[in-house]
Order: structure tokens, then C-alpha cells, then sequence
């Protein structure tokens, strides 16, 4: 147990911080939809196609459009993005009420990059992915170190006291209450950040998959690619929600049309169509109710790691989770570097490293090779 506790804490002394940021961070995103203080952005929703479908034909003969997020319960502005990282928000009537050249001028966009990818893409959302794996470890362990003193168990909000002792044993009770709901958010972060993990524990899920219905291929008539495209998703599917449009024509690629059915979970949905870019022809449907039990389970991943499913009472309990991991994180990067221990080893480390890379002189270079030949008999 002496090891367990000895490597929780030189762990958390280093990779404290970086989980305290994943923490606080997400915790303040849960809440994007209500601190998102823009025109329109609290307007009752109703979904009209037509509407829909001339703001996005205006939106992507104004510049390369990316994508459209349709107004939603959460945020009842279209959110448009192009492919230049410049964006707007829109209205359901058609106004524009901002614009931003890139990330940085809209602070739920920026939150977001750094939340999942530290500013850094792919490499960033990997080292929050080791950073996670990292926390899951120190629930467990700490769970565990929790245990053997479990009879002082006294839960504070705050540390009694702002020395080493105290700040261990506030961390160390508040640890155990947050254990199930950090369980919860780290363990659906890990599982989207690693995809091919999501799929080895799902896989005997996999088999299930039930074939796709037919595909029409004629093109619509008398209506652009974007008009068609939505009449006729909204037609196949008429009691989802549109949630998402794709614009790749640039690259060649077809139009993507994401919905929202009744029995997902995920806020944008993972029922999908593909249109032909040129004519609005019917390429592909994607349908969840169609689809694998593994898919169906992979979908509530975000909706659970986010608090995008559920009431209130349920995002509340996600704050106090991402909050939790802040104070843990940030205190026992603190406490560590408070201990005169720790600095006392890695004094000690330093010292040892210096004299080891201090050369030796010619002097006492010879004198040390005639001492071993004296003793070979040389």
C-alpha cells in the first residue's frame, strides 16, 4: 500500500494541473446554452424548412460553407462554420446577430478546443485521452488509500487547514464522494477519445446489425441540392428533428444531413442521409433504428459525458463532478510541491545528477587506471 500511495502522489503531482483544466472547463461547458447571451439565442424553436433551407443557400453563396448546426432547445441560433474557421450566428428569422474571423473571439468555441484537444488537434485530444487514463488510475488507487483510513472519514468542503496534512485529508474524502461521478465522466471521455477500445468492449454487440432500407436515386426536381436535400429527409424521416448540414462540395464530396430521432440521445443526432452535391439525388441513408446494439450504446457517450440527456438535477450532479476534479487536481499539485519531502528528494536527485556529469580530471583519470593495472600485475 506504501507503493500505491507513493506513486498517487508523484503522479498527481505532475499531471494534477492538466486534470484540474479537463475539469474545470467542462464543467463551464455544461452550461453553454445558458450563459450564451446573443439575440434569439432563448427564442421558442419551431423548425420551418424553407426558412432553413434559404438561410443555408445565402450562407454558402456568401463564402465556402462548412456546416450549419440547426437551432436547437439548448441554443435556438443556427451556428454556421466555414471552411476558413470563420463562423456566425443566425437567427431563426434569417439575422445575423455575430460574426467572428476565428476561435479566439467566442469564448464556448475556444473553451471547447481546449477542453478536448488543448489547442493542439489530434496530438492535444491524445494527451487528455493518457491524462484520463491517468485519472481513472488515481480513483481507483485513491479509493483504495482511502479504505485504511476510513475511520476519519469527515467530509469539508474546503481544507481545514492549508498545510500538507490537511489538504491530504480533505483530498482524501472528497475524492471518495466524487468517485462515482468522476467514474462516470472519465469513463465516457476515454471511451470517445478511444474509439478502438469503445469497439474491443462492444464488440460482442457488433453482430446484430440489421440492413439499411433501399435507396431511391432520382434527382428532385425545381429545387436546389440544399432545398432538396432537406425536404426530403424531412420527408423520409418526419418526426425528426434537422440538426446538422454538411456542406464538402468543395472537396467533391455529397451533401450530409444529420437528424435527431426520437430514441437518441445525442444532441445532433446520428441518423444520417447523403445527397448528390450537383442535383440533390438521394445517395445514402444512415439509420440508428436500423443499426447495430453497439452503436445504439456508443451514442450515449456524449450525452452522458456532457449532461446533454436528462433534467437539471442531472447536470448539476455532472458540475459537481468536473468542479471535483478541478479541486482534487489543483490541490494535490499544491500539497505535493508544499511537502519539504518532495523537495528534498528531488534536491537530492538534482545533486546526484550534477555529480555524475561533472568530468573527471586527467589527474585523477591516470591515477585511477595505475591503481587497475598494479592489480592485474601489469
Amino acid at each position: 500500500m506504501r507503493t500505491i500511495s507513493t506513486i498517487h502522489r508523484w503522479a498527481g503531482g505532475f499531471i494534477g494541473l492538466l486534470l484540474a483544466l479537463i475539469g474545470l472547463t467542462g464543467a463551464i461547458l455544461l452550461w453553454e446554452g445558458e450563459w450564451l447571451s446573443l439575440p434569439g439565442a432563448h427564442d421558442p424553436l419551431h423548425e420551418n424548412v424553407a426558412s432553413i433551407a434559404a438561410i443555408a443557400e445565402r450562407a454558402a453563396s456568401a463564402g465556402d460553407l462548412s456546416r450549419i448546426t440547426f437551432a436547437s432547445d439548448e441554443t435556438a441560433l443556427h451556428q454556421l462554420v466555414f471552411a476558413d474557421g470563420s463562423g456566425a450566428y443566425v437567427r431563426q428569422d434569417g439575422a445575423v446577430v455575430d460574426r467572428w474571423a476565428t476561435q479566439w473571439e467566442r469564448p464556448e468555441l475556444w473553451l471547447f478546443d481546449l477542453h478536448h484537444h488543448l489547442f493542439s488537434g489530434h496530438v492535444g485530444e491524445t494527451v487528455t485521452g493518457i491524462a484520463g487514463i491517468a485519472g481513472f488510475l488515481f480513483v481507483v488507487t485513491g479509493s483504495l488509500l482511502w479504505w485504511r483510513s476510513r475511520r476519519r472519514f469527515a467530509p469539508t468542503l474546503w481544507p481545514g487547514a492549508f498545510t500538507p496534512a490537511g489538504i491530504v485529508k480533505h483530498h482524501r474524502d472528497l475524492g471518495i464522494l466524487a468517485a462515482p461521478l468522476l467514474l462516470v465522466s472519465i469513463s465516457t471521455g476515454l471511451l470517445m477519445v478511444f474509439p478502438g477500445a469503445a469497439d474491443m468492449i462492444l464488440s460482442p454487440l457488433a453482430a446484430d446489425e440489421a440492413g439499411q432500407p433501399p435507396v431511391a436515386s432520382t434527382a428532385v426536381p425545381n429545387r436546389t441540392p440544399i432545398a432538396a436535400a432537406l425536404e426530403q429527409s424531412k420527408r423520409i424521416f418526419p418526426r425528426a428533428a434537422l440538426r446538422r448540414l454538411s456542406l464538402p462540395a468543395a472537396t467533391g464530396g455529397p451533401i450530409a444531413v444529420r437528424m435527431k430521432q426520437d430514441f437518441e440521445w445525442t444532441p445532433n443526432g446520428r441518423t444520417q442521409l447523403t445527397f448528390d452535391a450537383s442535383n440533390g439525388r438521394l445517395l445514402t441513408i444512415d439509420d440508428p433504428s436500423r443499426g447495430p446494439s453497439s452503436a445504439a450504446v456508443r451514442e450515449k457517450f456524449y450525452p452522458i459525458h456532457s449532461a446533454k440527456v436528462g433534467p437539471v438535477a442531472y447536470k448539476m450532479v455532472m458540475t459537481l463532478s468536473g468542479l471535483s476534479l478541478f479541486v482534487l487536481g489543483l490541490f494535490a499539485t499544491y500539497s505535493f510541491w508544499l511537502r519539504k519531502g518532495t523537495r528534498s528528494r528531488l534536491s537530492r536527485l538534482t545533486r546526484h545528477s550534477s555529480l555524475r556529469m561533472r568530468t573527471v580530471s586527467p589527474t585523477r583519470r591516470n591515477r585511477r587506471k595505475g591503481a587497475q593495472a598494479a592489480s592485474s600485475g601489469g
